[in-house]
């Protein structure tokens, strides 16, 4: 697994072996084992990869792509938390890992916000309300 992560990260983001080398500050035969799974890097080096390549140390080690739809890792910092159903009244399941990072629980206002071209976006409203009195108490004179 993460040796395959590790290519494919690296081919995605149009680096040679000797370019992700020279970042971690390996050999570019030392990329190449990684690669093929012949030797694992230590700690530090693979913290380095993850760095280097934008992604967590988590998903660099054990992204399942067959897991998430087919689709590679995510950047650093999102996700993608699975597939959702549409209930009758509009209703959605916000899946449990998603509530866990998030801190929702029952009885949470959420805001849900839309974009044409983006699409929808959905954020605690509390979250939301300290956002808009951080930008109103910047806005005011001093």
């Amino acid at each position: 697994m993460f040796h395959e992560n590790l290519y494919e990260l690296r081919k995605m983001n149009s680096m040679t072996q000797e370019d992700l080398a020279e970042q971690v500050g390996v050999t570019r035969q030392a990329v190449a084992k990684w690669e093929s799974g012949e030797t694992l890097p230590d700690l530090d080096k693979s913290m380095r990869l993850a760095e280097a390549l934008g992604v967590s140390l988590d998903d660099l080690a054990n992204y399942e792509p067959s897991e998430h739809m087919g689709l590679g890792i995510p950047p650093k910092g999102k996700h993608l938390f699975g597939v959702v159903t549409v209930g009758e009244k509009g209703q959605i399941v916000i899946p449990a890992k998603a509530r866990k990072m998030f801190a929702i629980s029952p009885g949470d206002q959420l805001v849900v916000l839309g974009d044409e071209s983006q699409g929808l976006a959905i954020i605690k409203s509390d979250h939301l309300l300290a956002m808009a009195d951080l930008i109103r108490t910047s806005a005011e004179p001093v």
